[in-house]
């Protein structure tokens, strides 16, 4: 059996991208600049969760967000190949799929409003639940969190296959929990960092270094932004007027809106 700590990117890499991407003995910086990769060479797994999830996420998510989603699963693996070629990064792209699509579900407007919980954290809970049980998720946020009218409902019978192991469900949680996590100090899973350094270069345009141009291209074509930067700023917004202590405003309440809105490098997309 392979190591779940392993396969499923529960090694413990540094918070700070920052200091990850130093070139350090640990990580030692490419001789050369990033080859173009494109989503044809980054193709979405073909596992019955992976397909599960992803029927999921079309069904659950706004195409702008789909999308987006989408994009971070390709520019992360071809930060991840370009970057971190090392044994403690070589977690299976399933997991890696499945954090990408989720990430952003507490976002929807249902799921926003259905709880006091920033959207990140919401969005871990309902992660977990629905990797871990083969149903198209829950109506309401008393059967997403467990309360006394929620029943628990398990896999069904011979759906083993599209349900997620309990390590690779929590490893997936947490990512999705810590993916606006910008830390400067600790550690944090190398699938949660990968998803931070995809998530952060879609939105803002950070880390141009790490992928080649025509990626960004290919990507944007397969996967089109349709005025993201605009879409989530506004949800940024949105968020911070229900939730006043929201986990997003750590980010700055104006600064990161802003930040997301002068995506300089992504502009050609829009």
């Amino acid at each position: 059996m392979s190591n779940p700590t392993n396969k499923y990117g529960l090694t413990a890499v540094p918070a700070s991208a920052q200091d990850l991407l130093r070139n350090t003995p640990c990580y030692p910086a490419p001789t050369s600049p990033p080859i173009p990769i494109p989503v044809s060479a980054t193709q979405i797994p073909e596992t019955p969760l992976s397909q599960r999830i992803n029927a999921y996420a079309c069904t659950h998510l706004p195409e702008e967000t789909y999308n987006h989603s989408r994009r971070v699963y390709h520019f992360g693996l071809a930060i991840k190949r370009y970057r971190f070629p090392f044994a403690d990064w070589d977690f299976d792209d399933e997991t890696y799929f499945l954090a990408c699509l989720l990430h952003d579900i507490g976002t929807t407007e249902a799921n926003i409003t259905a709880t006091k919980l920033s959207f990140e954290f919401f969005g871990g809970v309902l992660a977990l639940r629905v990797l871990q049980h083969d149903t198209h998720g829950y109506e309401n946020q008393d059967e997403a969190v467990g309360t006394a009218r929620a029943r628990d409902r398990g896999p069904q019978p011979g759906s083993g296959e599209a349900t997620a192991p309990r390590e690779q469900a929590e490893s997936v949680a947490e990512a999705i929990i810590r993916h606006q996590d910008l830390s400067l100090v600790g550690s944090i899973t190398a699938l949660g960092q990968l998803l931070q350094l995809a998530t952060i270069f879609d939105n803002i345009g950070v880390y141009s270094d790490l992928v080649h141009a025509d990626t960004i291209k290919d990507v944007s074509i397969h996967f089109p932004r349709k005025r993201w930067s605009h879409c989530f700023a506004a949800t940024i917004r949105r968020e911070n007027s229900l939730k006043p202590w929201a986990h997003t405003t750590a980010l700055g309440e104006e600064e990161f809106p802003a930040n997301v809105l002068g995506n300089t490098l992504m502009a050609p997309y829009e």
